[in-house]
C-alpha cells in the first residue's frame, strides 16, 4: 500500500463534533431564555439558577470522584442538566430547592444509570417531576413579572417565602377554569415575548424559539421531533377545544410546550434514534400533553408526557430500526 487508503474498523465516517461542543451549543442556546427569565424575574431568577447549576456541577465532581473516575465537568452535560432544570422552576421557589432538584437529578437519574448517555429520561424533567410531587405548592407558585400588577391568592407560607414579590397565575391555569379563573387573560403579544407568570424558562416563546433555530442551523437538534410535536398539540387543542383559534394558540405558546418540545423530547439518551421512531415518539407527546391539558386536573401536561414517551423509546428504537443486511436469525 502506498499509504494513502489506511482499512481500519468502523465507523469509517467520523465527525468533528464533541460532547462539549454540542453541551456548549445547548447553553448558548438557552442564553435567550435565561437572559429573558432573568429580566422578567430579577434576582429570584437569578437565584435559582446559581444553585441549580452549581450543584449539578459539584454533584457530578463529587459522585465521579467518589467512583474514581475521570471528572468531565469541562463536557458541560452538568450544566445543561442544572441549567434545564432551573429553566423549569419558578422564581419563587426557595434556595434549597433546586439545589435538592440538582442533586436528584445528577446523582439519581443520570450517574445512577451509568453517567452520560446511559440515563432512560431526561435528567431535569425527572428532577422536575420530583420536585413536582414533593412541594406541589412551591413549585405552582407563580410570580408575576417586574412591573406585572395583576395579583391572586397564595398561602401564608409561600408569600412569607417571596416576600413582596407579586404573585400571579399561569395562562394555561387561567383558561382551564382552575385555580387561575377570575384572572385577566394576558395579551396574545405578553404571551409571546414573555410578561407572564410561570417557570423561569417557559415564559417567553420567542427566546425559545430563536435558541431552537440556533440548534437547528448547528445541526445539533433536527426540527423533526418539535414540530411535530408542536403540530400536534395545535391540532388536538383546536379540534378537541371548539374550533377556538385562540385557545389553540394559548396553549402553544403558553406553558412548557417550547421548552420541553426544543430542548428536552429532543434529548440524545432518552429519545429514539430513528427517524420513524422520532415521529411516534413526538406524537406521543403530544397527544398526551394534550389529554393532561384538556381533562386532566393539571393544567399542564408537557413534563410527564416527555418522560412517559422517554420510557417507551427503547421499544420504540426497537421495531422502527431498519433491517440489517446480512443479517441472519
Amino acid at each position: 500500500m502506498n499509504g494513502k487508503l489506511i482499512a481500519s474498523s468502523s465507523p469509517h465516517i467520523r465527525s468533528g463534533e464533541t460532547i462539549s461542543s454540542i453541551m456548549r451549543d445547548v447553553v448558548i442556546a438557552l442564553l435567550p431564555a435565561t437572559l429573558a427569565g432573568v429580566y422578567f424575574f430579577r434576582l429570584r431568577a437569578v437565584m435559582v439558577i446559581f444553585f441549580a447549576v452549581l450543584s449539578a456541577m459539584i454533584t457530578e465532581a463529587v459522585i465521579q470522584k467518589i467512583r474514581k473516575q475521570d471528572v468531565t465537568l469541562n463536557d458541560w452535560s452538568a450544566v445543561v442538566t442544572g441549567l434545564l432544570l432551573a429553566l423549569n422552576i419558578p422564581a419563587a421557589a426557595p434556595w434549597w430547592m433546586p439545589i435538592v432538584g440538582s442533586v436528584f437529578a445528577i446523582a439519581v437519574v443520570k450517574q445512577m444509570f451509568g453517567g452520560l448517555g446511559n440515563n432512560f429520561m431526561n435528567p431535569a424533567l425527572a428532577a422536575r417531576a420530583m420536585l413536582l410531587a414533593s412541594w406541589p405548592v412551591q413549585m405552582t407558585t407563580w410570580l408575576a413579572p417586574v412591573g406585572h400588577t395583576v395579583t391572586t391568592t397564595a398561602t401564608p407560607s409561600v408569600m412569607a417565602s417571596v416576600g413582596d414579590a407579586v404573585t400571579t397565575a399561569t395562562p394555561l391555569a387561567i383558561i382551564s377554569g382552575g385555580e387561575g379563573a377570575g384572572n385577566i387573560l394576558p395579551t396574545l403579544t405578553d404571551l409571546f415575548i414573555g410578561n407572564i407568570g410561570g417557570c423561569i424558562g417557559e415564559t417567553s416563546a420567542l427566546a425559545l424559539i430563536i435558541g431552537g433555530i440556533y440548534l437547528v442551523y448547528r445541526g445539533v437538534i433536527t426540527p423533526r421531533i418539535p414540530v411535530i410535536y408542536i403540530a400536534t398539540v395545535a391540532v388536538l387543542t383546536f379540534g378537541f377545544g371548539g374550533f377556538d383559534p385562540y385557545f389553540m394558540t394559548y396553549q402553544i405558546f403558553a406553558g412548557g410546550l417550547m421548552l420541553g418540545a426544543i430542548y428536552m423530547a429532543t434529548d440524545y439518551a432518552s429519545s429514539p434514534v430513528t427517524p420513524r421512531g422520532q415521529i411516534i415518539f413526538a406524537l406521543g407527546c403530544g397527544i398526551i400533553t394534550s389529554i393532561i391539558r384538556l381533562y386532566g386536573g393539571y393544567p399542564e401536561g408537557v413534563s410527564y408526557a416527555i418522560l412517559l414517551m422517554n420510557v417507551a423509546s427503547p421499544l420504540i428504537d426497537k421495531y422502527t430500526g431498519p433491517r440489517v443486511f446480512g443479517e441472519v436469525k
